[in-house]
C-alpha cells in the first residue's frame, strides 16, 4: 500500500485525480529550515524525514513524503505564521519570478529515495488592496509563499516554467516516474490491487 505521509488536501487531490490509490497518515515534524541549508536541501530533508516517520509505524508499505518551499532572493519561504507574515511574502513575490521546490521521498522497506521538482513562477504586480483582500480570504494561510496557483491568486499568475502540480504541492510525474523505477507494481486506483502497494 501506497501511504501519503501528509495530510494536504491538494496533494491527496493531485494523486487522486492521476489515478495512484494512497492512504494517508500524516507526519508531525517541524517544516523549519537548518541555518545555511539551500532550498533544494531544505525541502528533500523535510520530505525525507516527513516519510522516514511514518514508515517506522508501517514498515511493509511504501511510504511518501513531501515538502514544498518557495524561494525568492534565495530566502526560503514556507507557510505563514500569521496575516501580516503573508502579506510580507506576497509583497515579495509581487512583480517577480521565483522557484517552488518540492521534495520528494519515497520509502521503500527502510530505505529512502529523494528527488526534487523546481518550478518558475512568474507574478504580476499585487496592489497593497490586492494582498489585504487576498490574506482575508484566508486561503494564504496553509501555503508555501502564501499562494495557491490553483485559487484566486491564479489571476496573479501570468506564467510557469515546469509542472503545474508541483506548485499545487506535489510533482505527480515525479512521484509517478519515482514509483516506477522501485517497483514494476504500480498503485493505480481502481485496478486489482499489486503486492507490495
Amino acid at each position: 500500500m501506497l501511504v501519503l505521509a501528509s495530510a494536504s488536501p491538494r496533494r491527496q487531490e493531485l494523486l487522486r485525480n492521476a489515478g495512484i490509490a494512497f492512504e494517508v497518515q500524516p507526519a508531525d515534524i517541524p517544516e523549519d529550515p537548518q541555518l545555511g541549508e539551500r532550498a533544494e536541501e531544505c525541502a528533500e530533508r523535510l520530505a525525507r524525514e516527513k516519510a522516514l516517520a511514518v514508515a517506522r509505524q508501517r514498515p511493509q508499505d511504501v511510504v511518501l513524503g513531501a515538502d514544498t518551499v518557495v524561494v525568492v532572493d534565495g530566502l526560503i519561504l514556507g507557510k505563514p505564521s500569521d496575516a501580516a507574515d503573508a502579506a510580507r511574502m506576497l509583497r515579495l513575490l509581487s512583480g517577480r519570478e521565483h522557484r517552488v521546490i518540492t521534495g520528494v521521498c519515497l520509502v521503500v522497506s527502510g530505505q529512502p529515495s529523494v528527488a526534487s521538482e523546481t518550478t518558475l513562477v512568474t507574478v504580476s504586480e499585487i496592489t497593497e488592496e490586492e494582498i489585504a483582500g487576498y490574506v482575508a480570504s484566508g486561503e494564504p494561510m496553509d501555503k508555501a509563499g502564501a499562494y495557491a496557483i490553483q485559487g484566486i491568486a491564479s489571476r496573479w499568475i501570468p506564467r510557469i516554467e515546469g509542472d503545474y502540480s508541483n506548485v499545487v504541492g506535489l510533482p505527480v510525474a515525479l512521484v509517478w516516474r519515482m514509483l516506477r523505477e522501485i517497483s514494476g507494481q504500480l498503485p493505480v486506483a481502481g485496478c486489482q490491487k499489486t503486492s507490495g502497494f
